[in-house]
């Protein structure tokens, strides 16, 4: 294993990941946000001071493949495999034992506090974690999400974290802060509770998807107003979320597409084992409900709508029948 390591040293590591600036958005609805002006927290005024820590040494030829091992011992006592984790990030390679260190330390000591379960999950979904700079990265993005965000806890953090890893990997000022901003410009005002969001590129992901509702004839107002409503609609994919589901609505279902506007959780639900199936049950009893009936009401709850709905059609067929053949259709109603 300890060669296997070593035959890292010759292969070229890959350039640095840069995030694109954030360039102007696209003028939206005044929804009377104003982002705040405060400036950046500076290391002095971090949230969580970080852990000291010794200066970091050079290493020479002749102790490169002691710290090698003993990296690789480090991290197997976490449960963390160093060979399947370098092969998909390399800077691990270069990265001091001590920085290593360092973050596991501040990652799973008071007051953050994770398990080592959950650094293992952390690290295997943002290997980014263990190489980025405990006080120029990290340490920014915590105080980033708990003074910036209104995210309340330790708790709710270590929640927001365990839900989207990929934020400890995010530059604050390129891609979090901008980020919160055209959520807060949208009307989503409550941030805390949509952080997997904000790891979201604005004009390579968000914008996009606001643009797609715009092509079906939305106003720019009405579809940032949807978004606001389900933001977890950023979520889907266009290609295989939206469009099968807005062709299924118009075509199949034939509704407006302009429903989705009262109930965006349209999208959410599957099309082949919830969709489909309640709008056949539909078409055959010849009852037509809300889609937020359709689809929101559980098993029961849906076959009782059904049922009521199918009953009342009858009752308005019925008064529109002459009055022989209301008779008649009673009489044989009662004869089966």
């Amino acid at each position: 294993m300890q060669q296997e390591a070593l035959s890292f040293l010759s292969s070229p590591l890959p350039p640095h990941h840069h995030f694109p600036p954030f360039s102007r958005l696209r003028n939206f609805p005044s929804l009377s946000f104003k982002p705040s002006t405060s400036p950046s927290p500076s290391s002095s005024s971090i949230f969580f001071p970080p852990p000291k820590s010794p200066p970091p040494t050079i290493t020479t030829t002749g102790t490169l493949e002691s710290d090698l091992h003993e990296k690789l011992l480090y991290l197997d006592t976490l449960g963390i495999d160093f060979l399947t984790l370098l092969n998909r990030h390399p800077p691990l390679l270069s990265s001091p034992i001590s920085s290593l260190k360092s973050v596991v330390d501040y990652m799973t000591t008071p007051p953050i506090n994770f398990t080592l379960p959950d650094l293992r999950r952390l690290v295997s979904m943002c290997p980014e974690l263990l190489t980025s700079p405990l006080a120029s990265h990290t340490i920014p993005v915590i105080t980033f999400l708990l003074r910036e965000v209104g995210v309340s806890s330790t708790f709710d953090l270590r929640q927001a974290l365990r839900r989207r890893p990929r934020l400890l990997a995010c530059s604050v000022d390129h891609q979090l802060r901008p980020t919160l901003y055209f959520l807060q410009r949208i009307g989503i005002l409550e941030p805390r509770k949509h952080t997997y969001l904000l790891s979201c590129s604005v004009e390579g992901k968000l914008l996009p998807r606001i643009d797609y509702f715009e092509g079906l004839g939305f106003s720019r107002r009405s579809a940032a107003a949807m978004f606001k409503r389900f933001p977890q609609l950023f979520n889907y994919s266009i290609g295989g979320n939206y469009e099968p589901k807005v062709e299924y609505l118009v075509g199949e279902m034939g509704r407006d597409v302009r429903e989705v506007l009262e109930f965006p959780q349209y999208f959410s639900f599957s099309l082949e084992n919830r969709i489909k199936p309640r709008h056949v049950a539909c078409v055959g009893r010849g009852v037509r409900l809300p889609l937020a009936v359709l689809l929101k009401t559980k098993e029961d709850g849906f076959r009782d709508a059904l049922e009521v709905h199918f009953v009342l059609n009858d009752s308005e067929e019925l008064k529109r029948m002459k009055k022989p053949v209301v008779s008649a259709y009673i009489l044989r109603e009662k004869g089966r």
